[in-house]
C-alpha cells in the first residue's frame, strides 16, 4: 500500500514554498557557477596541456649578446638538444604607449594558433596577440604605426609560448595592456633595424624530462654547457617560465577553489535544512509520537523528513548542471580568454565535474540530514507525545544574575535556547564576510599598491645598459646591478643593486659589511634586520651570504642594496663596469641600441594595471554574492527562531504585550547577535585573507601587500546592517501574524 505520509509532501511544499524556492535558486546558482567553471577549466586545461605537443612548445630559451654561428650551435646541441632561432625585436607603439614584441614566421618551434583572420603574407602586414588587441581596441583590418611605418593587421593570434603575456621573467604580474606579441613574415621582420634584434634561441630536449625535477636537473646541465661557451643575457627553462606556465597553474587552482567554495556552501545549506527539519519535528512532535505508537518505524519517518531536502537538492543539481554546461560555461570561458592568450579549445564533458557538482553535494545533504534525524528519532514515542525532545537529562536552567534587567535576561534565554541556530548564523556571517571583504577590498588594495609603487620609485627612469657608457645628463647617477635567486623552493629572482656613495636616489647608510633589503623582500620571506640572507647565481651555482643591516622601503621588487665597493668585491668586477643609471629625466645621449632595459612608472605599475583589467567588475559580483549569502542565512535561521518560539510569542500576546515589545525581545535578540557577529568577525576575516594571500601568492614573483582601508570595514558594516534591516522587517511581519490561539492549542 502506498505510504500515506507521501500525501503530506505537497502540503509541506506549499506551506514552506518561499523557503524552498530560495534554497532551490541558491543551490542551483552555486552548482551552475561551479559546474560551468569546472567544465570550462577542464576543457581549457586539456587544450593547454595538448598544446605543448601540438605547437611544439620549447623546453626553454636563452638570449646571447650576439648571434651564434652554425659551429657554435652544433657544439651546444651535441646529442641532447635541438636549438632554434627565435629572434625578436621590441618596438614602442606610440598610439597606445605600449611595447610590442615581434617575431618572424614560426613554423618549427612555438607555433602560432590563428584565432581570427589570416597570417601575414607580405612585409607590410602583421598579426597580433588577441588579448593585447582586445585591450587596446585593435581589430583585423586596422592599421598600426610601428617604427614610423604603417602595417595592416591581418589576424589575431595566440602564441603558444605566451599564453600569459609576461614581458620579463621577474615580473610579478603579466601585462596584456601595455605589452603584446606579434608575428610577421621573414621579409617584414628583416626590414627592421638590426640594432633592435634580441638574439633569442629556443631549445627542446631530444629525450623530454619526465617531470619538473628532471627538467631542472637537465636545465642545470645545459646551463653549464651554455655558460662556458656563450655570453648570456638571459636563460629561462620552460618549467620556470611564467609566460608558459602561469595560465595552466591558475586554471587548475580555479577549479579547486570553486569546488571548495561549493562544498562549504553545501555544508552550510545542508545544516540549514537539518535545523529546519529539526524545527518541523519539534512542531509536529505529538503527531510523530502518535505515528510511532501506531506502528510507523524510525526509518519510515526519517525517510519522510529527508525527502524534501533531497528532492530540492536533486532538482537543483539537474537545473544547475544544465545552466553550468551552457550559459555559465561560456561565461567562464570568456573570463579565461579575457585574461590569457590561450589557444583554441574543445568542450569536454567529464564525469569528474558531475561527481563534484552533483554526487558529492547530494551525499553531503544526505549525511548531514541523516545524522540529525537519526539523533532526533532515538527518542521514545512517549517523549514525542509529551513534546519532550531533549536527548539529555533535563537540568536546571542556567541561573542569571537577578540584577540584570528582565528584558536582558529574557534575551539571553532566547540565545541559550537557540544556540545551534545562532552558532550557524555566526559561521555564515564569517563566511559571507570573507567574500564581502574580497569584493569591497579588491579595488582599494590594487589602488593602494599602485600608489605605493609610484610614490616610492627610486627614480623616474632606470636604465640597464648593454655596455658601461657615459652620459652628460646631470640627473643621471650610476649604479651596479646583478640578478640572483633566493635559495628557497621558488628560486625567485632578486635584483641586487650596488649604490654609489652619497647617492641622491637611495638614501641609505651603506657599508662594506652588510646589505639592506627591500620591504617587499622582508615581508614576503620574513627576513629582518640582523638576519642572514642566502642567495645564489642565476646562471651558476655560486652561493652568496649577506648580513641584513636594515630594511629599505621599496615595495616595487624583491631587492638587495649594497655599497659600490661591496658590490664590486662580491661579484669581482671593476668600478668602471657599472650597469646603468638612475635618473629623474630621460637620457637622450645614449643610443637605444646600447640600452638593454628602460624601467619607468609604466613598467613598475603593470601589476596593478593588469589586476584592474583582470578583475574588472569582479568586486561588485563578489560583494553581491556575499550579501546574498548573508541574507539567505540570516533569513532562514531567524525565521526558524521565530517559528520555534511561536508558542512563547503567542503567550506574550495573550498577556498583553504589544508587537513592538515582542519584537524587542525576539527580533532585537537576533539583531544583537547579527550585528555583533558582523563587526566582531571582521578582524578574523582580515587575518584569514591576509594569510590566504600570502600562501596563494608565494609562488609568484614580487610581493603584493595586504591592505584594507578602514572605510572598507565601514562599507561592509553598512551593507550588512542595511541587508539585515530588510530581513528584520520581514520577521517583524511574521511575528505580527502569529495568532493567539497557538499558545492554547499546545498546552501540555
Amino acid at each position: 500500500m502506498k505510504n500515506p505520509l507521501v500525501k503530506r509532501l505537497p502540503k509541506e511544499l506549499k506551506s514552506e514554498l518561499g523557503k524552498y524556492i530560495v534554497l532551490f535558486v541558491f543551490i542551483t546558482g552555486m552548482i551552475a557557477l561551479v559546474s560551468g567553471y569546472l567544465v570550462a577549466g577542464e576543457s581549457m586545461i586539456t587544450a593547454y596541456n595538448e598544446s605543448f605537443d601540438k605547437y611544439n612548445i620549447e623546453d626553454g630559451n636563452f638570449e646571447s649578446f650576439q648571434q651564434l654561428d652554425d659551429d657554435m650551435l652544433k657544439t651546444l646541441e651535441a646529442d641532447s638538444t635541438e636549438i632554434y632561432e627565435n629572434f625578436y625585436i621590441e618596438e614602442e607603439i606610440e598610439s597606445n604607449e605600449s611595447t610590442l614584441r615581434i617575431f618572424s614566421e614560426r613554423d618549427q618551434i612555438n607555433k602560432v594558433c590563428m584565432m581570427e583572420g589570416v597570417l601575414p603574407e607580405n612585409a607590410n602586414q602583421i598579426a597580433i596577440d588577441r588579448v593585447y588587441a582586445k585591450n587596446n581596441e585593435i581589430s583585423v583590418g586596422d592599421t598600426m604605426v610601428i617604427d614610423e611605418r604603417e602595417f595592416e593587421v591581418t589576424g589575431l593570434v595566440a602564441l603558444s609560448d605566451y599564453s600569459t603575456l609576461y614581458q620579463n621573467p621577474s615580473d610579478m604580474m603579466f601585462d596584456a595592456i601595455k605589452f603584446g606579441v606579434a608575428v610577421m613574415t621573414d621579409e617584414g621582420f628583416e626590414s627592421f633595424n638590426d640594432s633592435n634584434i634580441h638574439y633569442s634561441y629556443s631549445w627542446t630536449y631530444n629525450n623530454p624530462p619526465a617531470d619538473d625535477i628532471e627538467a631542472k636537473e637537465m636545465s642545470e646541465d645545459f646551463l653549464e654547457v651554455l655558460s662556458s661557451n656563450v655570453m648570456l643575457n638571459n636563460y629561462l627553462p620552460a618549467f620556470s617560465n611564467q609566460a608558459i606556465q602561469m595560465a595552466g597553474d591558475d586554471m587548475g587552482g580555479d577549479t579547486q577553489m570553486m569546488a571548495v567554495l561549493l562544498y562549504m556552501m553545501m555544508a552550510i545549506i545542508a545544516f540549514i535544512f537539518a535545523i529546519t527539519t529539526s524545527n518541523t519535528i519539534m512542531k509536529e512532535s505529538s503527531v510523530i509520537g502518535t505515528l510511532r505508537a501506531s506502528g510507523y518505524t524510525k526509518g519510515e519517518l526519517i525517510r519522510h523528513y529527508m525527502t524534501m531536502p533531497m528532492i530540492i537538492t536533486v532538482l537543483s543539481a539537474i537545473a544547475g548542471n544544465i545552466l553550468g554546461y551552457t550559459a555559465l560555461k561560456e561565461f567562464a570561458i570568456g573570463m579565461y580568454y579575457n585574461s590569457f592568450s590561450l589557444t583554441t579549445y574543445k568542450t569536454l564533458w567529464n564525469a569528474d565535474a558531475f561527481v563534484m557538482t552533483s554526487v558529492i553535494p547530494l551525499i553531503m545533504m544526505f549525511l548531514i540530514n541523516l545524522f540529525i534525524l537519526v539523533k532526533k528519532m532515538k527518542l521514545s514515542p512517549l517523549k514525542f507525545i509529551r513534546r519532550d525532545l531533549s536527548t539529555r537529562k533535563k537540568k536546571k536552567a542556567f541561573k542569571l544574575n537577578t540584577k540584570i534587567n528582565i528584558l536582558t535576561r529574557f534575551r539571553l534565554r532566547v540565545i541559550f535556547q537557540n544556540m545551534p541556530n545562532y552558532i550557524t548564523i555566526i559561521v555564515g556571517i564569517l563566511f559571507a564576510n570573507v567574500i564581502l571583504l574580497f569584493g569591497c577590498g579588491l579595488e582599494p588594495l590594487i589602488e593602494h599598491y599602485s600608489d605605493e609603487i609610484t610614490a616610492n620609485m627610486i627614480s623616474e627612469y632606470q636604465y640597464i645598459l648593454k655596455a658601461p657608457l657615459e652620459t652628460e645628463n646631470p640627473d643621471a647617477e650610476k649604479f651596479y646591478a646583478n640578478s640572483l635567486k633566493v635559495t628557497e623552493k621558488s628560486e625567485e629572482g632578486v635584483s641586487v643593486y650596488g649604490i654609489v656613495p652619497d647617492s641622491r636616489y637611495v638614501d641609505l647608510d651603506l657599508n662594506s659589511e652588510g646589505v639592506y633589503i627591500s620591504n617587499a623582500y622582508s615581508e614576503k620571506y620574513g627576513i629582518n634586520e640582523g638576519d642572514i640572507v642566502k642567495l645564489k647565481g642565476s646562471y651558476d651555482d655560486t652561493e652568496y651570504s649577506f648580513k641584513v643591516n636594515g630594511v629599505y622601503y621599496y615595495p616595487s621588487a624583491i631587492s638587495v642594496f649594497m655599497s659600490e665597493n661591496n658590490f664590486c668585491e662580491t661579484f669581482d668586477i671593476g668600478s668602471t663596469e657599472f650597469s646603468g643609471y638612475f635618473s629623474d629625466t630621460e637620457i637622450t645621449d645614449i643610443d637605444k641600441m646600447y640600452i638593454a632595459t628602460e624601467i619607468t612608472e609604466d613598467d613598475l605599475t603593470k601589476t596593478s594595471r593588469q589586476m584592474k583589467n583582470s578583475f574588472n567588475g569582479m568586486g561588485g559580483l563578489l560583494s553581491a554574492f556575499g550579501i546574498i549569502i548573508f541574507m539567505l542565512i540570516i533569513y532562514m535561521l531567524s525565521k526558524i527562531i521565530i517559528e520555534k518560539n511561536a508558542q512563547s510569542v503567542s503567550m506574550t500576546k495573550i498577556l498583553g504585550y504589544s508587537n513592538k515589545e515582542i519584537n524587542s525581545l525576539y527580533i532585537m535578540t537576533t539583531s544583537i547577535v547579527v550585528i555583533a557577529s558582523l563587526i566582531l568577525t571582521m578582524p578574523l576575516v582580515s587575518l584569514l585573507i591576509d594569510k590566504v594571500m600570502d600562501v596563494a601568492l608565494s609562488g609568484y614573483a614580487g610581493y603584493l601587500p595586504f591592505y584594507v582601508p578602514f572605510s572598507v570595514y565601514i562599507k561592509m558594516a553598512v551593507l550588512g546592517i542595511v541587508s539585515y534591516a530588510v530581513i528584520a522587517y520581514m520577521q517583524m511581519r511574521r511575528v505580527k501574524k502569529i495568532p493567539l490561539d497557538i499558545a492554547l492549542k499546545n498546552v501540555e
